[in-house]
């Protein structure tokens, strides 16, 4: 096993990387004299992978929607009866997981016996349990959820939000589906899912903490057969017509006051490694300078009274989709989504200003800094990072390579006034 060392001298940090013999990619980021650690294992398998092609296979393969959700909650249990949740709770541990639209992972945080959780991570994830009976059981599980979902304001004005944006791509679907859809996974279906996204070429591991790569690859030679995997799953991008589906979209729940939310799709995708992470470091950039707590726009609507301390954007820029939300409650949300549409088109005959594109990149690179303080923000956006092809130590390189003419470029590609949406949750007569 050849470990590949490198480091970023202004920062003071240093990864080390290494490719187990089955294909699995293993990062380990040490932190000397950190009392803390925090192992992270995902899958580039998400909710929106509802149709790929198996290596191997010529034939699309379409699954039910909410399978890569349902997958993870099934990982736990075990055949003994137990689950990886109380094996955790033995050694101290805080474990938990999540399905994302991109990405399973699962992850723990420890001050000891740090090898011993780690054990138990790759035993769970690599040794999966499904049966008819456990099956049907978490169908009403999950059922419930998803119910749950259906009456929260803040996830149905997001998700009506990519509704109204996306004809086609699968980003505007539940994360968990339906429960019409997940009446339909069974056990073998579970299976097949499993064999194909996690096979380790598909997968990678990250480690943050006081952790010897030598140790910790011991356990994934324990875990991780060798030959297993099956080779990079081919996950073809949704035809996405440029235009929204509608302009706004309604609905009313219990909510004391309006909540919304102002989206721009992305209509660009299909990019991975630094072209990506320079798209989203772009549109970041954009977005502070345009509606920051520091820009004239942000001042303006709350002086008004049309925003409070809700307000505020979210980026969200992946190989196989992309948008940009601003939202958060206002007594007039139809007032707030002209005045940015308004603040967007002057921008981009003006230009953004400039000294307030300074102010952002500077904040992006504090923030990239004071990331390596915690090694639980660590081992989330490096996974992330190191899944799209990226470099995790050259965050503050890549802001800092950005320029204002990149910033302008991707403000106007990217935030089309006249295909914009807005999503507003009223209060329930």
């Amino acid at each position: 096993m050849e470990i590949q060392y490198k480091n970023n001298e202004v920062l003071g940090e240093e990864m080390q990387f290494a490719v187990h013999t089955s294909g699995l990619r293993v990062y380990v980021f040490p932190k000397k004299g950190f009392s803390k650690y925090y192992a992270i294992y995902g899958t580039e398998y998400g909710s929106v992978d509802r149709e790929f092609i198996v290596p191997g296979d010529t034939e699309k393969t379409i699954v039910p929607d909410g399978i890569a959700h349902y997958l993870e909650h099934k990982m736990f249990e075990e055949e003994d009866g137990g689950n990886a949740f109380d094996r955790f709770a033995e050694t101290g541990a805080s474990s938990n997981a999540f399905t994302s639209f991109d990405m399973t992972a699962y992850l723990f945080t420890c001050t000891d016996k740090f090898y011993e959780n780690l054990d138990i991570l790759l035993d769970f994830v690599n040794h999966p349990y499904f049966t008819e009976e456990n099956v049907a059981k978490e169908q009403g599980i999950i059922g419930q959820e998803i119910k749950m979902y259906d009456d929260d304001p803040e996830w149905r004005v997001f998700f009506n939000a990519l509704e109204a944006m996306f004809h086609n791509n699968p980003v505007k679907i539940d994360i968990a589906g339906t429960v019409e859809s997940i009446s339909h996974i069974t056990p073998e279906v579970l299976y097949s899912c499993y064999r194909t996204f996690y096979n380790p070429l598909n997968m990678a591991l990250v480690l943050v903490g006081d952790v010897s790569m030598e140790e910790a690859m011991q356990y994934v030679d324990k875990h991780v057969e060798a030959g297993q995997a099956l080779g990079k799953v081919e996950r073809p991008i949704a035809d996405e017509p440029k235009e929204r589906v509608r302009e706004y979209v309604e609905q009313k729940l219990v909510v004391s006051q309006p909540m919304f939310r102002i989206g721009f799709k992305d209509n660009r995708p299909g990019e991975t490694g630094e072209v990506l992470l320079k798209k989203e470091i772009a549109t970041e950039i954009a977005v502070e300078a345009l509606a920051g707590k520091s820009s004239p726009l942000y001042m303006e609507l709350y002086e008004n009274g049309l925003i409070d301390a809700s307000f505020g954007t979210e980026v969200d820029t992946e190989r196989l989709y992309g948008f940009t939300l601003f939202g958060g409650e206002s007594k007039d949300p139809q007032a707030v989504y002209d005045r940015v549409k308004k603040e967007i088109r002057s921008c981009q005959k003006e230009g953004l200003p400039k000294d307030a594109v300074e102010r952002a990149k500077k904040c992006m690179v504090s923030a990239g800094i004071r990331l390596f303080n915690n090694v639980e923000s660590m081992g989330n956006a490096f996974l992330r990072r190191v899944m799209n092809g990226s470099d995790p130590l050259g965050y503050a390189e890549m802001v800092g390579a950005v320029s204002y003419e990149d910033v302008m470029e991707r403000f106007c590609e990217h935030f089309d006034t006249e295909n914009c949406v807005l999503s507003v949750i009223r209060p329930a007569e």
